[in-house]
């Protein structure tokens, strides 16, 4: 089969692979669309902390947010699955530690993450292989689009429920990528008036369709005017921002991850009385962020700006954006796309 290959930092190429085949308790899934992330992007420029640290060595084939058919089963899983649209979740854990047995295997410390931690080959290709455990069903009535985008609504819907909203809230949102707007996306549904900030127009573009308010970073004011803030940006001065701008007793959610270290002056959260969260990965938002798409609650589609085969990934990963595309802030893949 097909796949991508990130074989060193700035090299990328699709190679022919020997097809994976499933062992006791795993699937072989057929991916039915992918989405290239910033993480990816990372991977491919070697910047990733993984990569320093140890647990992410090249050549690395990437691809975390995909969805696709089950196309075999090894000994001991439920051959009904085969047919069954799927995605999975991105983090494997132990299933054996305490984090594991508390539902927190999203935190194992020696946990694999598919494209992006460990051993565990991507999605960034024609077929997969991932434990069964992991699986989560979608329906038909999502879109290939829609599918490929659970994962990060999954992490989305996690940093709105952090935010604890009841409605009515004042919440901005800092970043307009993919995860930024999705989150106000969902805190829009959940009643909330949201804004959107990002220095760049074209992280502006699509707010209005997910509910949102868009402003420049740079007209947000200096004061406290939200009583939600949810920084999506990975920018290292953006959680320091996110300090400011949230209103004394009110919530802070960090969900971006800047490429370097961001500092906050725990002074200021503790004078304003802050409640801040930090969150990783889409674990347990997967569930429901599948719920808000198929209900049409959330439609993610437009956050799309093109779809591509294989062989253009390795310019996308360069930062070249495809001809025709449109405003959304994703690239999508069909990996059995040709041509």
């Amino acid at each position: 089969m097909r796949a991508l290959l990130i074989t060193a930092p700035g090299e990328a190429e699709v190679r022919e692979v020997p097809a994976p085949r499933a062992h006791g308790g795993e699937v072989v899934v057929e991916v039915e669309q992918a989405g290239v992330c910033g993480t990816d992007m990372e991977l491919f420029h070697g910047t990733l902390s993984y990569i320093r640290d140890g647990f992410t060595t090249f050549p690395i084939r990437p691809g975390h947010e995909w969805c696709g058919r089950v196309r075999s089963v090894g000994a001991g899983v439920n051959h009904a699955l085969v047919g069954q649209r799927v995605i999975a979740d991105t983090m494997l854990g132990c299933r054996r530690c305490a984090r594991c047995r508390a539902g927190r295997h999203h935190l194992c410390a020696i946990r694999t993450e598919i494209g992006i931690r460990g051993d565990q080959p991507g999605a960034l290709a024609e077929r997969l292989v991932v434990p069964a455990w992991a699986l989560h069903p979608i329906p038909e009535v999502l879109s290939p689009a829609a599918g490929a985008l659970v994962e990060p609504g999954g992490t989305a819907l996690r940093a709105v429920r952090a935010a604890g909203l009841t409605g009515g809230e004042e919440v901005l949102v800092l970043g307009g990528g993919t995860i930024g707007l999705l989150c106000a996306a969902f805190a829009a549904v959940s009643g909330a008036r949201v804004t959107v900030a990002d220095p760049r127009p074209e992280g502006l573009a699509l707010a209005g369709r997910y509910g949102a308010a868009a402003v420049a970073v740079d007209d947000l004011p200096d004061e406290p005017a939200f009583e939600v803030v949810v920084d999506a940006s990975g920018a290292a001065e953006s959680p320091a921002r996110g300090v400011q701008l949230t209103e004394p007793g009110g919530r802070l959610v960090l969900v971006g991850l800047p490429g370097q270290p961001a500092m906050i002056d725990s002074r200021e959260l503790v004078f304003g009385d802050l409640t801040v969260s930090g969150l990783l990965g889409a674990s347990a938002g997967l569930e429901g962020a599948i719920v808000w798409y198929a209900a049409g609650e959330v439609v993610p589609d437009d956050l799309v700006a093109a779809v591509v085969g294989l062989a253009e990934i390795p310019d996308v990963l360069r930062g070249v954006r495809p001809a025709g595309a449109g405003p959304g802030p994703k690239i999508h893949v069909q990996p059995t796309r040709h041509g």
